[in-house]
């Protein structure tokens, strides 16, 4: 296991983390554009709920791989489903912010394939 593997995911973790918690906390400026997007707010605690297991599961997976790799995997497709969401809501200008999240995600997945 290399040192870029840990510090990406342990990255990865902590950005999908906060980002678990600002749902959770409803942060004005992380619902708003939830709301924006047409995303019903019966939704929001879920979504939290599954970034939440997947920055829990991307560190679990420093000590059980499997359990990363399944964790970063769920995470790229949650992240590529938030692209699609601000695409169909046509709300171009907030593409890069699940973009944003994803990156570290998907270099994690990189670095453990390397």
């Amino acid at each position: 296991m290399s040192t870029s593997y840990v510090v990406v995911t342990v990255l990865a973790a902590a950005m999908v983390g906060f980002s678990a918690a600002s749902v959770f906390l409803r942060a004005k400026w992380v619902v708003e554009p939830l709301a924006d997007y047409g995303v019903p707010r019966s939704w929001w605690p879920w979504l939290g709920a599954a970034k939440a297991a997947g920055a829990v599961g991307l560190l679990v997976g420093l000590v059980a791989p499997v359990v990363g790799v399944l964790a970063g995997v769920g995470l790229a497709l949650y992240f590529t489903g938030a692209v699609v969401t601000v695409l169909r809501a046509r709300s171009y200008a907030h593409i890069p912010f699940p973009l944003l999240y994803a990156a570290p995600v998907v270099g994690s997945l990189a670095l453990f394939a390397s």
